[in-house]
């Protein structure tokens, strides 16, 4: 069994900057690709960046490409989201976790292993 916690949610002004975290316990942490995915009210869950087991591949949602930041530190781990420039559109809950393959994928489906959520708010 995996357990995945986010934390590292909070309420910012846009413009701001949030990092979020997610730690891995249970079963090893690799060599599995991670994700990162959110969901706002009213809404269904989408992606938003994904890594590779390497950290050499990562893969970024449109909406937040040059904004965010995906890495992982698998001595710790733990994979973190840097969330830069943010914009009451990023409020959401946000997800992390486990695809069972070391390479990125955008579907949720793909993903077994999926942590609480931490919410994201952002003010205008």
């Amino acid at each position: 069994q995996v357990q995945l916690v986010e934390s590292g949610g909070g309420l910012v002004q846009a413009g701001g900057s949030l990092r979020l975290s997610c730690v891995a316990s249970g079963r090893t942490f690799g060599p599995y690709a991670m994700g990162w995915f959110r969901q706002a009210p009213g809404k269904e869950r989408e992606f938003v960046a994904a890594i590779s087991l390497s950290g050499s591949t990562t893969d970024y949602a449109n909406s937040v490409k040059d904004r965010f930041t995906i890495s992982r530190d698998n001595a710790k781990n733990t994979v973190y989201l840097q969330m830069n420039s943010l914009k009451p559109d990023d409020t959401a809950v946000y997800y992390c976790a486990r695809r069972a393959s070391g390479s990125v994928s955008r579907l949720l489906y793909e993903y077994n292993y999926w942590g609480q959520g931490t919410q994201v708010t952002v003010s205008s």
